[in-house]
């Protein structure tokens, strides 16, 4: 399956592609520096379904096109909603039902068995840090820069961000990311807890290429159920994370997967996955 709009129409906001067990998500409006607006909150849960849903797909990335992740919500267009709308309780409405959406995105992309890779350069601000922290793993480019920026237009955050921080970086780092909104590098988002990998930026290309090859070859089944077993870890306590492992194992156990790992590490050559 080749490069095609999600919608295969007018949408042009996210690009999705899938070759070669890996599915791309190109967040596609590189003047706005792929800021979110309504097209996109569209195109975005369109091509995660279509992630989702692809059986060829073992691991997703999702980027940007042009220099930049993703600058946040689109402020102009914000301004637009706001000076078309004199009615206060009206644009609160009408902003709720504009999130609901993008976190429906959010809930989508960790309930998704797959792994997630945010491949992170140039701007990664507002909802931008959201979508990177509900991916799994994070590689940023050297000269990328990170910031919450909610703050700087007076509202709080979004997309699940005060769910991930706190986990991600501890309480007191979140609420210093939070309400100072500060710029900070890749070099201070890796030591944060925000990002897994920083790369120079010459090589980002062929290191993200490399690292959604090495998940797309890997245990398809086996990341699904850690996948699961992670994000439920939290709020779990400790008898019932042990009870999920154990049926978590043995539902791995039954793979063919499982089989070549064991066969594989007893003939002393590397496994061949087939994702079954």
């Amino acid at each position: 399956m080749g490069n095609r709009d999600v919608d295969g129409t007018s949408n042009q906001a996210v690009v999705f592609s899938s070759a070669d067990g890996i599915a791309t998500i190109t967040l596609n409006r590189p003047p706005a520096l792929n800021a979110l607006n309504a097209e996109m909150v569209t195109g975005l849960a369109e091509a995660v379904r279509a992630a989702g849903a692809d059986d060829s797909a073992r691991a997703v990335v999702i980027t940007g096109a042009g220099e930049h992740f993703m600058a946040g919500g689109d402020i102009k267009w914000f301004k637009e909603q706001i000076d078309a709308e004199p009615d206060k309780s009206v644009i609160k409405r009408e902003f709720e039902a504009f999130i609901h959406p993008v976190h429906e995105i959010v809930t989508a992309m960790r309930a998704m068995p797959k792994p997630i890779v945010a491949a992170i350069r140039g701007a990664c601000a507002g909802f931008g840090v959201s979508l990177a922290s509900a991916c799994d793993l994070g590689i940023a480019a050297d000269d990328a820069f990170f910031t919450l920026a909610y703050c700087h237009i007076g509202v709080s955050p979004d997309g699940g961000s005060t769910y991930a921080l706190p986990r991600a970086v501890g309480l007191k780092r979140a609420f210093e990311i939070a309400l100072l909104g500060d710029r900070f590098d890749a070099a201070a988002a890796r030591e944060a807890g925000l990002i897994n990998k920083v790369v120079p930026a010459a090589d980002f290309e062929g290191a993200v290429a490399k690292l959604a090859a090495r998940l797309a070859g890997g245990p398809s089944h086996a990341y699904g159920n850690t996948k699961a077993l992670l994000n439920a870890s939290l709020g779990s306590s400790l008898a019932e994370q042990l009870d999920a492992e154990a049926k978590s194992f043995a539902d791995c156990a039954g793979t063919r997967d499982f089989a070549e790992g064991v066969t594989a590490f007893v003939e002393k050559r590397p496994p061949m996955f087939t994702g079954e």
